[in-house]
């Protein structure tokens, strides 16, 4: 019975060292998931200086393949105002007017999504900026879902010009091409300060396909698009009183 019982013990003891060892890595793996999920916030207060410069994921994902981008880094002051308002009317046209997410049109799109409509997108500058920034490329209800309060956190934490420099400046225009500047070098040979309306429109609705458009050599479609940006663009004066003044 000595024997038995020592070889009782020996195998709770081995047991309970067991589960101790397996409730320690899964306290780490929680830290870990927290300390990630965080991770972002962290760095908002530290993108907010002007001297910084941050880089998207999809350029630091050329940079572990070693692949390679091009993105040339531009003050906002340094970027013509007919590209920020051609942006701005194409993308997010209420982007002065909210916190970071427009509830109204997410509403409105979910709305769509019930009644079987085709889904279109809802997406602010500041919810595109932090994805590109920090999140991953999918249309995941989980990665919405992580978009919306960072997006709002970047609303409170940085200034709306400060927004729209980050994000013209980390925007995808090309398979390799990202910011402004390096796109209108690529695209049209000049300064993204030279932009014309036309050249900064037709750049403007490139955005949601920048594997596919060329603002250079644009479609039908892209020409079409662009003519009403145009116009939008020239009468945006009312919209974009929180980047100019």
């Amino acid at each position: 019975m000595h024997d038995d019982d020592t070889q009782g013990d020996i195998i709770r003891l081995g047991s309970a060292r067991k589960t101790g060892f397996l409730k320690r890595w899964l306290w780490r793996l929680v830290l870990v998931i927290v300390l990630f999920a965080l991770l972002p916030y962290l760095l908002l207060p530290l993108y907010r200086p002007t001297f910084v410069h941050p880089i998207s994921v999809p350029m630091f994902s050329r940079l572990v393949t070693v692949s390679g981008y091009d993105r040339q880094w531009v003050a906002f002051e340094d970027i013509s105002p007919v590209l920020v308002q051609s942006v701005m009317m194409s993308e997010d046209g209420q982007f002065c007017n909210h916190h970071g997410v427009d509830w109204r049109e997410l509403q409105a799109v979910a709305q769509d999504a019930f009644s079987g409509e085709r889904a279109r997108g809802a997406s602010t500058i500041p919810m595109q900026t932090v994805k590109n920034l920090f999140l991953w490329n999918d249309r995941s209800y989980i990665r919405k879902v992580a978009e919306l309060p960072l997006a709002i956190a970047a609303d409170i934490v940085w200034p709306k010009k400060r927004i729209m420099e980050i994000y013209l400046n980390i925007a995808q225009w090309g398979p390799d091409t990202f910011g402004i500047e390096a796109a209108a070098q690529a695209e049209f040979g000049i300064s993204a300060s030279d932009l014309s309306r036309r050249q900064a429109a037709l750049l403007a609705v490139s955005l949601p396909n920048p594997d596919q458009r060329r603002a250079s050599n644009p479609s039908g479609l892209m020409l079409k698009l662009a003519a009403r940006v145009e116009r939008l663009g020239r009468a945006s004066g009312s919209y974009i009183t929180c980047l100019y003044d």
